[in-house]
């Protein structure tokens, strides 16, 4: 089955009669503008479903190069990926093969298939800070990778500015979570999942999650797709509802992290992904993120102060629950994902 990626990436029509959620557009040279309104329509997005689509974010190079790798990266042989498999400990810094994660509460194995590239490998190479990648990889890191990372940086520190402004904290302080030199879990990743066949019923289809319900650890996602696949929960319903892709746009949500500074008031909300709709499903799809999360000293917490008051009103009422740092915090819930420390989920 051939696939959509490659020098000139391809965008397949999303069929008109699928259900989807709609999503606020975020103008992001707006946003380097300091224009209010458009900083009113980003709180709105991050407080209400937490999840929004990001228009002239000027990393549209750097993505396509990434794909690009990431689909050579995948072309490799099973035994030679398997070299850099992150295991079962916690890590998540390399290669995830097929059913490693668990897709739902009955333990159904995941069929998506993952690079995971360190933001601390990137901007440190050639030094290695948590592990070696294949050649073909590493040899791409400051042509290719390094670009989309960077970028990807400076796109999620300036909404983090924007958010800890809404959040009236002193200047700065959510950047003081997130001090890119520092270690921390951040990571680039591309995702690819195997055709799922167009002869399967939709209703199948759409119960069959390659990837399982789950929010995310860290504070912002920038993600870009390619075919649907992606779907979230909107809060007070039941029904699963797919993220429709636009090409040029990105994808953004917040993450759990970010949910916790803010005393809750930042909405990390339930996603998962199952097979594109209707004629996407005979292809392979891929998918391409950048998760900004705290560096790993942290202590995860609310954030409120006296210099904080929309946050204080909110994590008032919020138990302080022990996280522990973000490292900690991290480790602990890639693991629970494991298929091998399956039995040990809560």
């Amino acid at each position: 089955m051939p696939g959509l990626v490659s020098d000139t990436p391809v965008h397949l029509p999303f069929p008109d009669d699928v259900p989807t959620h709609p999503l606020l557009v975020i103008d992001y040279a707006l946003i380097e503008a300091d224009d209010e309104g458009e900083q009113d329509r980003l709180w709105k997005a991050a407080t209400e479903l937490g999840f929004w689509y990001l228009k002239n974010h000027g990393a549209d190079a750097e993505v396509d190069s990434m794909f690009t790798l990431g689909k050579a990266f995948m072309g490799l042989s099973l035994e030679e990926k398997m070299q850099y498999e992150e295991g079962d400990g916690g890590m998540q810094f390399g290669y995830k093969a097929a059913g490693y994660h668990t897709a739902d509460e009955h333990g159904t194995l995941d069929a998506t298939e993952f690079l995971d590239i360190a933001k601390d490998d990137v901007l440190a190479y050639p030094t290695d800070v948590h592990r070696t990648y294949p050649p073909l990889v590493a040899e791409a890191i400051e042509s290719t990778v390094r670009p989309f990372v960077n970028r990807s940086i400076a796109i999620n520190e300036t909404l983090l500015g924007v958010l800890n402004k809404k959040l009236g904290m002193p200047e700065g302080t959510l950047a003081r979570m997130h001090v890119r030199e520092e270690r921390s879990g951040c990571v680039a990743r591309v995702i690819r999942t195997p055709p799922q066949g167009a002869d399967i019923p939709p209703a199948v289809l759409e119960e069959q999650a390659l990837l399982g319900a789950h929010t995310d650890f860290g504070s912002l996602s920038f993600l870009h797709n390619r075919l649907g696949g992606l779907q979230v929960l909107a809060p007070g319903t039941e029904k699963w509802l797919y993220v429709k892709p636009i090409p040029g746009h990105a994808i953004c949500n917040v993450g759990d992290a970010l949910n916790i500074f803010s005393g809750g008031l930042i909405r990390s909300n339930m996603h998962r992904v199952v097979a594109p709709p209707k004629a996407q499903s005979a292809f392979e799809r891929y998918s391409l993120a950048f998760f900004t999360r705290p560096h790993d000293s942290v202590v995860l917490r609310p954030l409120a102060n006296e210099s904080a008051p929309v946050a204080a009103r909110v994590a008032a009422g919020v138990p302080n629950e022990e996280r522990g740092t973000s490292g900690e915090w991290l480790v602990r819930r890639l693991r629970y994902l494991r298929t091998e420390n399956y039995h040990v989920c809560e």
